[in-house]
């Protein structure tokens, strides 16, 4: 199924308060924000093996990766913004 249908009446929804553009990356932001929660879930239980107290190296760059695109995104949607 494609995001468009899964995700139709958010994308209308923010589509209509801020534009297209601004819409589909707000979106956008939160799918990213719900992948950072189902991975944040993981790294509960998938420990660091030298240091206990941290998630696993790859939960590790997968939550920097995610956190660096909501970080690009909201950077654009501020430019876009201001842009008028």
């Amino acid at each position: 199924m494609s995001i468009y249908d899964e995700r139709k009446d958010e994308l209308e929804k923010f589509e209509f308060m801020m534009g297209t553009a601004r819409g589909r990356l707000a979106v956008s932001m939160d799918v990213l924000t719900d992948a950072l929660v189902l991975v944040g879930q993981h790294g509960v239980y998938c420990k660091s093996t030298r240091n206990p107290t941290l998630p696993a190296m790859d939960i590790q760059l997968i939550l920097r990766g995610i956190e660096d695109a909501k970080q690009l995104i909201g950077d654009v949607m501020q430019e876009l913004k201001s842009r008028g």
